[in-house]
């Protein structure tokens, strides 16, 4: 033990000895290891922020939607073969309707605990004069609206009344103060709005102000031009846009206990065969927040991968830059090797020498790197809106693979050193 303690000592004297040396050797493993830690970083930060959202907005719940059959024909030899969706317009008779909701509610209510349903009017423009705010015009349901847990600036929310009676009322955001009423949230509440959308006026009457978070809300428009959503009763936007109440799709909250996959298959399968069983164009398809993580999840560590495995090439070639650092600094201690070796010094004790002083090489160039990767992962996870979150199994995996760099490619020089001939080495000039 108090040999490998002197041998990293002189392997560090070597570094400090060499700096410029020794900092152009370790280029290539800190630029690999960096790089991989930065991708790694990246990859988690965009992993862990998307959990944090669908975690937020739910991520057992279930949206059950209608879309279209694939077609297929048979040839010869009686194989199928799909040809994708062809288009086709929805009817009245192809939607999802309020009884269906009630019947799958009643049949499986111990797993659903409600249903969203929303209605999109459209996106449109309210404007005074020279200022303007967008907004994207939304009706939801009282489930909805609950499940959206808007944080209320001044007025009051959606009632069971405004909902029943299709209400002409609606919900702003402060972004929607700030542009037409210089952040006043107060003064507006009562007065009555007129929102273009498809140049045609729809008229509401704003009864609340709600914060909106911009935070969980990507957007790459500026500040001013962002867009919010004005909120509807549910029936109020059905009648501004004269249509029958019924839906494309919905979401189902369920049960923390429900198995979501199950779950989802059961309910397919029960919609499909009740109400789509002889609907040649469409049928009920489901998808949850956990399926969808895990698909994104899947396909960025899959490109993950693929990137850390090119910026692992640099840590190849700095294992070389290594092996040949070594081998000229062999050649210039040949004496010193000589030396040792007169002095009975074991082929052993030479060689782990040589070993740990490129494992320390390594290993600097390594801690490094980590540093480095860090700061990129982190400042790259900030700029693209991300939480930060570095990868620690990263972190170790580039330690590890420190290591095993200065083993593989610092045995041939270190053997190649215990081998010299003390004789030979004592006469070398």
């Amino acid at each position: 033990m108090t040999l490998l303690f002197e041998n990293i000592r002189l392997a560090f004297n070597g570094v400090r000895a060499n700096k410029t040396r020794s900092l152009l050797t370790m280029l290539g493993i800190i630029i690999g290891i960096a790089s991989v830690i930065g991708i790694m970083t990246v990859s988690n930060s965009m992993t862990g922020t998307m959990e944090e959202q669908m975690l937020s907005n739910g991520a057992t719940n279930v949206t059950m939607g209608v879309s279209q059959k694939s077609s297929s024909k048979e040839m010869s030899g009686g194989m199928n073969f799909n040809f994708g969706p062809h288009r086709s317009n929805m009817t009245d008779d192809d939607y999802i309707t309020d009884d269906m909701i009630s019947d799958i509610e009643e049949k499986y209510s111990d797993d659903i605990l409600g249903v969203q349903k929303t209605k999109e009017v459209g996106n449109g423009e309210v404007s005074d004069g020279d200022s303007y705010a967008n907004v994207s015009v939304v009706g939801y349901n009282a489930k909805a609206m609950e499940d959206e847990d808007l944080t209320l600036l001044s007025g009051r929310t959606f009632t069971e009344k405004d909902q029943s009676a299709a209400k002409k009322v609606c919900l702003v955001s402060d972004y929607y103060c700030n542009n037409l009423l210089n952040g006043d949230t107060s003064s507006i509440v009562g007065q009555q709005i007129s929102v273009v959308i498809n140049k045609k006026f729809y008229h509401y009457t704003v009864i609340g102000v709600y914060e909106y978070d911009a935070d969980s809300n990507f957007s790459s428009s500026s500040e001013y031009d962002t867009s919010t959503t004005m909120y509807l009763p549910l029936l109020t936007a059905f009648n501004s846009l004269h249509e029958d109440v019924q839906y494309s799709r919905v979401t189902l909250v369920t049960s923390t206990s429900t198995d979501i996959d199950s779950f989802m298959e059961e309910l397919e399968s029960y919609m499909n065969s009740r109400y789509y069983r002889n609907n040649d164009n469409f049928e009920i398809s489901c998808s949850s927040f956990s399926t969808m993580l895990e698909s994104f999840t899947s396909m960025l560590t899959t490109l993950s991968l693929a990137f850390s495995i090119i910026a692992g090439i640099s840590l190849l070639v700095g294992g070389i830059g290594v092996m040949n650092i070594m081998l000229v600094s062999i050649q210039e201690r040949t004496r010193e090797i000589g030396t040792r070796k007169a002095l009975g010094a074991r082929n052993s004790s030479i060689r782990t020498q040589f070993i740990v002083e490129s494992i320390v090489l390594c290993m600097v160039g390594g801690f490094i790197g980590i540093l480095v990767g860090i700061a990129i992962g982190l400042i790259a996870s900030n700029q693209m809106g991300y939480s930060a979150y570095p990868s620690i199994e990263g972190i170790v995996l580039s330690v590890g693979f420190s290591m095993a760099i200065g083993i593989f490619f610092g045995y041939y020089p270190a053997n190649k050193a215990a081998k010299m001939n003390p004789i030979d080495a004592l006469r070398y000039e």
